[in-house]
C-alpha cells in the first residue's frame, strides 16, 4: 500500500478526500490539522481527473509568475473567509506561484475612529483623511490588520511578511486632487512603487502583506498618505508587470442589464458598458482599477466576488491554462 499526500488541490465546482482511501492508495491525514478533518477534493473517481488537470495546467502556467490581490470586503471581516483566503494564499505558494496582497480596512478604521472620537467624512466616494485620521489608519492598518494576515498566512503554511507603504518608501505618494475640486487632506495617489524591494521578497519564497499607507516624496517624506486600497493594488499590478491582478469584493461582478454574470469583458467593452449605462454608480471605479491594471501591461484581471469561500483559489486555478478564472465567481478583464 503506497501513501500519497494531496496538500494543494482544493474544490472547483466540488471536490475530494483527505484522510481515506483511494483504491490501492491510503492518503494520511495532514498532521496540524485533526484527524477528523477532511477536505473533499472530488465527489466522483471520474471527476478528479478533470479537476487535477485543470489545477495542473493553470498551476504550470503561472509558475514563477506573479499575482497581485487586492483583500477586503467580506473577505476580510467573515472569521471563516478570512482563514480560507489566507490558506489560498498559502497554496498557491506551494503551487510555486509568487503572490502579493494588498489590504484594505475600512470597517476597522471606522471602528476605531469612533473609540477615539475622531470624526471622518467622505467626499465624492473618498474618505477625507486629515492628519488624525491618517494617524489611526495607519495604527489599524499596519497595525493589528497587517500583522493578523501576515501571520494567518504563515499558520497556514505560507511564508509571508507585513510591510507599510511608508518602509522602504514602497509606495510614494504626493497629495490626490479631486476632479471634483474636493480637498481630500492627505489621501495619496501613487507615483512610484518600489518594485526591487516587492521582488527581493518574492524571490525568496515570501509574500508581501502590503497596508496602503503611503509616504510623501522629497520634502514631504515624512508626511502619511492614505491611499485608496484597490488603486494601490493595481498600481502595485502594473509596476511588477503581474500575470494577474484579482480584486476581492462583495460583488459578484459584472452584471448585464438583466442582472445575469458577464465572465468576460475586454477594456473596450466596459467603455461602451459604462456609456451605456449597464455599468453605473459605485460599479465604475471598481471596474475603472481593473482596467487601470490591465492597461498598465496586467495580463489580466479579475473582480472576484469574496463572499465565495476560496474564491481566491477557483479564479486563479478554475480556468486552467488559460487563467481566465472559474466563469463563475466574478468577472475576468483583459485588453
Amino acid at each position: 500500500m503506497r501513501s500519497i499526500i494531496i496538500s494543494a488541490f482544493l474544490s472547483i465546482g466540488g471536490l475530494l478526500w483527505v484522510g481515506t482511501t483511494i483504491s490501492a492508495f491510503t492518503i494520511p491525514t495532514i498532521p496540524s490539522r485533526p484527524a477528523t478533518t477532511f477536505t473533499r477534493l472530488y465527489d466522483t473517481p471520474e471527476n478528479f481527473a478533470d479537476v487535477a488537470t485543470t489545477i495542473a495546467d493553470a498551476a504550470g502556467a503561472l509558475a514563477g509568475k506573479t499575482i497581485v490581490v487586492k483583500y477586503g470586503g467580506n473577505a476580510m471581516t467573515s472569521p471563516e473567509l478570512k482563514a480560507g483566503f489566507c490558506q489560498d494564499v498559502a497554496t498557491l505558494q506551494k503551487l510555486g506561484i509568487r503572490v502579493v496582497v494588498v489590504h484594505g480596512g475600512g470597517p476597522q478604521i471606522n471602528s476605531m475612529l469612533e473609540k477615539v472620537g475622531v470624526e471622518s467624512r467622505f467626499e465624492g466616494g473618498m474618505r477625507v483623511s486629515s492628519k488624525e485620521v491618517v494617524e489611526v489608519a495607519e495604527m489599524v492598518l499596519c497595525g493589528s490588520v497587517n500583522k493578523e494576515i501576515s501571520s494567518t498566512i504563515c499558520s497556514a503554511g505560507g511564508k509571508a511578511i507585513g510591510l507599510s507603504g511608508r518602509d522602504d518608501s514602497l509606495l510614494q505618494c504626493v497629495k490626490k486632487i479631486n476632479k471634483d475640486g474636493y480637498d481630500l487632506g492627505n489621501v495619496g495617489e501613487v507615483e512610484f512603487v518600489n518594485t526591487k524591494l516587492l521582488n527581493d521578497l518574492l524571490d525568496m519564497g515570501i509574500c508581501p502583506v502590503v497596508s496602503p499607507i503611503g509616504t510623501g516624496i522629497g520634502e514631504e517624506k515624512d508626511v502619511a498618505y492614505n491611499v485608496n486600497a484597490d488603486v494601490a493594488a493595481g498600481r502595485i499590478a502594473g509596476e511588477l508587470r503581474a500575470a494577474r491582478a484579482l480584486f476581492l469584493t462583495d460583488i459578484a461582478g459584472v452584471l448585464d442589464k438583466e442582472m445575469k454574470l458577464m465572465p468576460n469583458l475586454s477594456c473596450d467593452d466596459i467603455d461602451s458598458l459604462i456609456d451605456d449605462e449597464t455599468i453605473t454608480g459605485g460599479m465604475i471605479p471598481k471596474v475603472s482599477y481593473a482596467t487601470s491594471a490591465v492597461k498598465l501591461g496586467v495580463g489580466g484581471a479579475f473582480i472576484t466576488d469574496g463572499r465565495v469561500p476560496h474564491a481566491l483559489l477557483k479564479e486563479v486555478l478554475g480556468g486552467g491554462a488559460s487563467g481566465t478564472g472559474s466563469g463563475g465567481g466574478g468577472t475576468f478583464v483583459s485588453l
